[in-house]
């Protein structure tokens, strides 16, 4: 498995299975990608959710029909409790060409991680679905051990741009930044806001 980051914007992703967990693979893709869930029921968690929902009876569905569903996908979820039929829908993925994330049954070639996001950050965990409760733990400890990264990224980009004009040196200017990353104080400062962290760093690196 390779970690990467792609641009699902106007792709069309097809989840099959309306249950908890259905939601939850959806809920990742929306509204970033196009989402439909086909199901012969849905969870109250779809609601608001914007994917489109399809009622289908996928009990005994044939090849060629679920060909005609995942026609156009760029990436296919299988959420049924069936895991043959699940399975199978893997198999026609891996006939198309289409990315597939498997819930329950053989392994598919996509995992969806656990995900922090930010205005300004994205973070995934996965543990290679070996232990769902680590990546939980990983991404409730960075939360609660850096809840202000966002005001720290903007403070970065504010700095970045202000040593261009002020510091010769590249090397000074890593430094620096490094320096501010690094400072617990600042990281304390921005708390209060972006000025007074802003001071502090005048005082002790410019």
């Amino acid at each position: 498995m390779i970690p990467l980051m792609l641009n699902f914007s106007g792709k069309k992703v097809v989840i099959f299975g309306g249950g908890d967990v259905g939601a939850r693979k959806a809920g990742f893709f929306c509204p970033e990608a196009e989402v439909t869930v086909y199901s012969r029921s849905f969870s109250p968690r779809f609601t608001g959710m914007g994917a489109s929902l399809v009622e289908k009876d996928l009990s005994g569905v044939s090849d060629e029909a679920l060909l005609q569903l995942l026609g156009g996908s760029y990436l296919a979820v299988a959420a049924t409790p069936d895991a043959v039929l699940n399975d199978r829908i893997g198999t026609l993925c891996r006939m198309q060409g289409i990315l597939f994330n498997n819930a329950r049954g053989e392994s598919g070639d996509v995992l969806i991680p656990s995900v922090i996001r930010g205005d300004h950050f994205i973070l995934s965990i996965s543990t290679g679905g070996k232990s769902p409760a680590v990546s939980r733990y990983l991404r409730e400890y960075l939360q609660s051990s850096l809840p202000g990264l966002d005001r720290m990224i903007e403070l970065q980009e504010r700095l970045r741009h202000y040593l261009r004009e002020t510091e010769p040196g590249i090397g000074r200017r890593k430094a620096i930044l490094s320096g501010v990353l690094h400072d617990r104080e600042v990281w304390e400062a921005l708390e209060e806001g972006e000025d007074k962290a802003w001071s502090l760093i005048e005082r002790r690196y410019l």
